[in-house]
């Protein structure tokens, strides 16, 4: 780990040479890949060099442990314990800063949100999901944009496809994919019955161009005539889009925008954006069938929460979370819920790592 350590250091200080080069400088796009992959380093490179400097303070100070002066060997002893009290920390920020990082982090969502199994219900409750998300969102202070909406005409949703751009947000929602189960009873339901209806929640890195290379070819594009939300202008042109693509099947509707360009920018960028979920997620299959612990990882199908209205609980299954607290989640307020997913999944990727405490490397190790 400490040579791993020391080989970022030097790429760092590499990479710190080379910004520094005018020919650099002069080309914006290397400029702008070397400075972030000069960002990306940086934290760890801060952190090892403090490391690194408490424990060269810690070798100064053992050098008085042989002083004639008891009262310097004294002084010299506890300042030893003071600052070795400081390495565990330390230690632990190093490990998880290497913590090998999603390259889709820092991407933008496409997030989509889909009624289940319930009817009316389970719209209804795909509805209050896409509400919750948006005000996450707007408390993040990202920015939404609804890219595809289908009403049901009694205030819920078979499905809505929303665009969340901002710092992180893959990195913060990544881990929402999945059926999300509501137990409450129904508006519609005389005798006070509880029902159980499920809605999927999916949640896709937005793909730049340069991530999903899509053949003209491969598409067929059917343009027709807009119905539903959106006023007397959605049925008088034709300029719904629907986008196939071929070779995968995959297929997207967009008809939210008067304009058949706009709807068709829409559409792609939801496609692409599936694509690479494709992509990603067969490479995420192989690697489960190599390693059989991870096979539910990255299943959709797999039930992870539970919003039960009746007791005011919302449950996250994958980590065994209760929390009473299911008004203050439905009203965005969903760190209380992802910032305990995000330390388990870290705790389960810091496990089997050893680090000897204090025996670090020098400079010159």
């Amino acid at each position: 780990m400490f040579t791993k350590l020391i080989e970022i250091e030097e790429r760092f200080e590499g990479l710190e040479r080379d910004l520094s080069r005018p020919e650099i400088v002069r080309d914006q796009k290397v400029y702008q890949k070397l400075m972030r992959e000069h960002g990306s380093l940086s934290p760890i490179v801060q952190c090892f060099r403090e490391y690194r400097a408490l424990q060269e303070e810690i070798e100064s100070n053992r050098s008085l442990l042989e002083d004639p002066d008891h009262g310097i060997r004294k002084l010299a002893k506890e300042e030893i314990e003071a600052l070795k009290s400081r390495l565990p920390a330390l230690e632990e920020k190093l490990r998880i800063l290497l913590i090998p990082k999603d390259p889709n982090d820092d991407k933008n969502v496409i997030l989509e949100i889909r009624a289940g199994t319930g009817g009316e219900e389970a719209a209804l409750f795909a509805a209050e999901l896409f509400r919750m998300y948006a005000r996450y969102a707007e408390l993040k202070g990202w920015k939404t944009e609804i890219m595809s909406q289908h009403d049901t005409g009694l205030g819920g949703l078979k499905e809505v496809v929303l665009l969340i751009s901002g710092d992180n947000v893959y990195s913060r929602l990544k881990r929402e994919s999945g059926v999300h189960r509501v137990q409450r009873v129904p508006e519609t339901e005389a005798q006070g019955r509880v029902h159980t209806s499920a809605v999927t929640v999916a949640v896709l890195p937005e793909a730049e161009e340069l991530d999903v290379q899509i053949n003209p070819e491969d598409l067929r594009i059917d343009i027709f005539r807009s119905s539903g939300r959106g006023g007397q202008h959605v049925n008088t042109t034709d300029s719904a889009v629907r986008l196939t693509h071929l070779p995968t099947g995959l297929v997207v509707t967009c008809q939210d925008e008067r304009s058949q360009h706009k709807n068709k920018a829409k559409a792609m960028k939801v496609l692409r954006s599936r694509m690479l979920d494709m992509q990603t997620s067969e490479q995420q299959t192989r690697i489960s069938e190599e390693r059989k612990s991870m096979v539910k990882s990255g299943d959709r199908s797999e039930k992870i929460r539970t919003y039960n209205f009746p007791q005011a609980r919302v449950t996250d299954h994958r980590i065994g979370l209760t929390l009473y607290r299911l008004d203050q989640v439905m009203q965005g307020d969903l760190d209380m819920l992802l910032d305990p997913i995000s330390a388990h999944y870290q705790a389960d990727a810091l496990k089997g790592e050893s680090w000897p405490s204090g025996n670090g490397p020098s400079r010159n190790s």
